[in-house]
């Protein structure tokens, strides 16, 4: 489908009252999106020409939490999907083909829409449907004995031999655009609730001649709309599984599939292991054998082949070469680079540090601001004082430099090859190459010295 012909149209002006929540039905969060965003993101592929989203309820709240650019539609007063869609209209060219989306129906595919707009260029209105074990509450589809679509009917409106019917209306839809602007001002609120249904542009189409193609969607899940919190729970338990399915698929060994959260898009290699309780956010790129230990999180980054993230470490934004190990409990903060067998132990933390091959800080230090040279060792305790209130600043250390135990490294500072800082050091002042820097306070061992407990009131 061409950009140039294609508009889409995404209803979210409901209130929500059954989330029971001050946030937005659609501003609720699936795998780490908002429900809205997911179906923006997923119009955005169909290189649309304009994506007008229909706002009403919180709309002020709704359009400041979306970066996309897309067209708002307010819907003051909610008068039903058939009187959205108008509002919608009266701001798009009204030509070639409408698709209508819904802000609280998340997991539409690509496909299955692609395939509605391709009924829609041959003329005809393609309507996506499922089949439900239990069609609750939705739109049921009226079919006569030919199998060709009539009607849709509300449950509200329908009787019991309709509420049987099994096959639901997902909403979904695409249609040329001029039967549209036809349909939607022949539309009446002629139903219980006194609101101008979208659905039924289905039995004017019959009327006119114009059929009605049904699309099935592949699973229920994919039309599935988020009305409380339970199908959100639901909901967001389907993606996962499906999201874990995919990376075993890809030759990821998953300890616990139940216990793991994609929040964005992971591509991994073979043989990677991922243990119970990982949460991966953003885009994240695993090469092959990499390993992630209970309860990490990582957040976009780049890990390399063989490296391993132990138990409860926290990384964003970060690059991390391969046969590198990191970890547990160390926190790599955005702006982090480390290069091959790198090692970042227990109770470390790196912010903006780049680490030459082979470096290591196996324990208790924090790393800022910093440029590290191969091969180096930063002892326990070790830190770089890279901010002095107002301002950071940088700590650049050559290749091979040693850094003892609880040293105190003040920026900005520059520590030269093969130079070795004393343990207990505070170094203010450039280190030479070769050089050993000791800055220490002279020790004092004072005689007969009373400790606190054992002196006299």
């Amino acid at each position: 489908m061409s950009s140039i012909d294609l508009d889409v149209v995404i209803l979210a002006a409901g209130q929500g009252t059954r989330m029971r929540s001050s946030t937005p039905k659609v501003l609720h969060t699936l795998a780490g999106r908002s429900l809205l965003q997911h179906v923006i993101d997923t119009a955005e592929t169909l290189t649309a020409r304009n994506v007008a989203v229909v706002v009403g309820h919180q709309a002020d709240t709704v359009q400041g939490s979306i970066d996309a650019d897309v067209r708002w539609v307010q819907q003051p007063e909610q008068l039903g999907t058939g009187h959205a869609v108008q509002l919608a209209m009266s701001q798009l060219p009204g030509d070639g083909v409408v698709v209508v989306l819904y802000g609280d129906v998340p997991l539409i595919s690509v496909q299955v829409l692609t395939n509605a707009i391709e009924s829609a260029k041959e003329g005809s209105v393609g309507l996506v449907v499922a089949d439900f074990a239990d069609p609750a509450e939705l739109g049921r589809i009226v079919r006569n004995e030919a199998g060709e679509i009539q009607r849709i009917v509300e449950f509200k409106d329908a009787d019991q031999q309709e509420r049987s019917i099994t096959e639901i209306n997902s909403g979904i839809l695409a249609v040329p655009g001029a039967h549209l602007q036809e349909w939607l001002g022949r539309l009446k609120p002629n139903n219980k609730q006194g609101e101008y249904y979208l659905t039924d542009i289905i039995a004017m189409a019959v009327a006119d001649g114009v059929a009605v193609e049904g699309v099935m969607a592949h699973t229920p899940e994919e039309v599935a709309g988020i009305n409380d919190r339970v199908q959100l729970a639901a909901l967001e338990r389907y993606y996962q599984q499906r999201e874990a399915e995919r990376l075993m698929r890809a030759g990821v060994t998953i300890a616990d599939p139940t216990r793991l959260d994609i929040r964005g898009s992971v591509e991994a290699g073979e043989d990677c292991f991922l243990d119970v309780n990982v949460v991966l956010q953003g885009k994240v790129v695993l090469g092959k054998g990499v390993r992630i230990g209970p309860g990490s999180v990582v957040t976009d980054a780049q890990i390399g082949d063989f490296t391993e993230v132990h138990a409860h470490t926290l990384i964003e934004d970060a690059s991390i070469a391969a046969h590198v190990s990191v970890g547990p409990f160390a926190r790599v903060r955005p702006g982090s680079v480390f290069a091959e067998g790198v090692r970042i132990g227990n109770f470390v933390e790196t912010k903006k540090a780049q680490l030459g091959a082979g470096s290591k800080a196996n324990h208790l230090a924090y790393l800022g601001d910093t440029v590290i040279g191969e091969a180096c060792n930063v002892g326990a305790g070790s830190v770089t004082c890279n901010y002095d209130g107002v301002n950071k600043h940088s700590t650049n250390i050559g290749d091979n430099v040693f850094v003892g135990t609880n040293s105190t490294l003040v920026a900005p500072l520059d520590i030269h090859d093969g130079a070795f800082v004393a343990a207990g050091s505070t170094v203010t002042s450039t280190v030479d190459k070769d050089d050993l820097a000791v800055g220490r306070g002279k020790q004092r061992n004072i005689k007969g010295w009373v400790r606190p407990d054992k002196r006299k009131e």
